[in-house]
């Protein structure tokens, strides 16, 4: 494929800070980032092999914990590198493959909390039918939808953007490639991309917020048709963890693209550091604080872990 740009690679500024915090930044960040690989590939692989955990709610859970592990390793190996580099350059072609990666989890992770809503409102309101509706052939299928919107629409995106036109200046005011910042540095008329990004974002938010408004007016209106205080908190407990994922998730991308345009853009890296790495660090934790099932899961493997060692050490000294 061909661009009519004449640059061959972009430089991140990155993040606005004295030189002598990087390092701290870099600790602090690079700690971040590994417990968020660590907690989301843990919460894989028990919603994989734990057969207690063979829901659809787990798994829709599995593939979350999938799309935070994309989303933050798009962007924050390579500020990362950034923060401890004197090059702080990325290729033409390094940063459409970013900007493609980093947009299909978003985009996905949009569709699929949508879906996740829909699934409690399902268990919730229409318990007896829940095994039903929410079988493994309808889990796959939906999944799969909400992976293909996130393949198309970034696929959209990234196309877009590539046949465009840059011809100079390559300083993206960002610690990684992210539509908007790059879209703002082609040469080329770029108001029909301009358009075509908000109405997509309009169009996906909107849809996604009223499903999940809806979903959950229902779920609120059943937990307080429950007489007893126990089965309502048991109820609320099934999706508490959503609901605080959702309102973080939406909330954030919300004030990042809606926002003022004439506010800092430092606020825009500051926002995108919350949605890059601070929210796939934390869905992990509230997964597993607020979910009795996954703590015992977690429990449980830990033991097994415990004992097989413990096992192996009696063979080798036997």
């Amino acid at each position: 494929m061909h661009n009519g740009s004449s640059i061959s690679e972009f430089i991140l500024i990155g993040l606005s800070n004295p030189p002598e915090f990087r390092i701290l930044l870099f600790l602090v960040f690079l700690a971040m980032y590994l417990i968020t690989i660590g907690g989301n590939v843990l919460i894989l692989f028990i919603t994989k092999f734990d057969s207690a955990l063979n829901t659809p709610m787990y798994f829709f859970l599995g593939n979350l914990s999938f799309l935070d592990v994309i989303c933050t390793t798009s962007a924050v190996p390579k500020m990362l590198f950034n923060l401890i580099s004197q090059k702080k350059t990325i290729s033409f072609n390094g940063c459409i493959i970013q900007m493609f990666v980093f947009t299909v989890g978003m985009d996905t992770e949009f569709l699929l909390l949508t879906l996740m809503s829909f699934d409690r409102y399902i268990a919730i309101c229409n318990p007896l039918r829940y095994k039903s509706i929410m079988d493994k052939k309808a889990c796959i299928c939906t999944s799969l939808i909400v992976w293909t919107f996130g393949f198309s629409s970034s696929t959209f995106h990234s196309l877009s953007t590539l046949w465009l036109s840059f011809c100079g200046p390559k300083e993206i005011n960002h610690f990684f490639c992210e539509v908007p910042q790059v879209l703002a540095l082609s040469c080329t008329d770029i108001t029909l991309n301009k358009q075509v990004l908000i109405a997509t974002d309009l169009v996906l938010g909107l849809i996604c917020i009223v499903i999940i408004f809806i979903s959950y007016m229902f779920i609120i209106a059943a937990i307080l048709n429950i007489r007893s205080i126990e089965g309502k908190k048991k109820a609320f407990s099934t999706c508490a963890s959503h609901l605080t994922v959702v309102l973080l998730f939406y909330g954030t991308l919300i004030f990042a693209y809606f926002k003022p345009s004439d506010e800092s853009s430092n606020m825009d890296k500051e926002i995108a550091v919350f949605y890059t790495i601070v929210i796939p660090l934390l869905n992990p934790i509230l997964y597993s604080l607020r979910n009795k099932e996954v703590k015992v899961s977690v429990e449980k493997m830990i033991l097994r872990k415990i004992l097989l060692s413990a096992k192996s050490k009696s063979a080798l000294s036997n």
